[in-house]
């Protein structure tokens, strides 16, 4: 198998403000979009995001009313004070403050409008 791209696909309340928040704070561009789909893309690489509308009667009926409740995207980044402070500066809630766990993650987490978490992540060298 030959893998070309990436996506994860996120059913929200509404998809547009979801794929605001992630073109206004993290950068995604809009791919695509129809009523209740939006595609993104980030032009710095990574995995792309789609968001389905909940109810639409494209997904299989056990899915269409699922949410990406307990779903976290998650974001490595190189300097994570400063994006925690951008963020803040944009007026984002911080929803979990920056920490740094023991095994050499540093991490904080925003939430966007429908309720997906948005983690920011960085690696530190041990």
């Amino acid at each position: 198998m030959q893998i070309t791209d990436t996506a994860v696909s996120l059913t929200v309340e509404d998809t547009g403000t979801s794929a605001a928040f992630l073109r206004r704070h993290f950068g995604y561009t809009e791919q695509m979009s129809a009523d209740g789909f939006v595609s993104l893309a980030h032009p710095g690489g990574g995995v792309n995001v789609v968001y389905l509308r909940r109810g639409l009667e494209m997904l299989p009926e056990e899915q269409r009313h699922r949410t990406a409740d307990g779903v976290v995207l998650a974001f490595v980044v190189e300097d994570i004070a400063a994006e925690e402070r951008r963020l803040r500066e944009e007026g984002v809630a911080i929803t979990l403050p920056l920490r740094e766990e023991p095994w050499g993650e540093k991490l904080f987490q925003v939430t966007d409008p429908n309720g997906v978490v948005v983690e920011l992540v960085e690696w530190v060298k041990q």
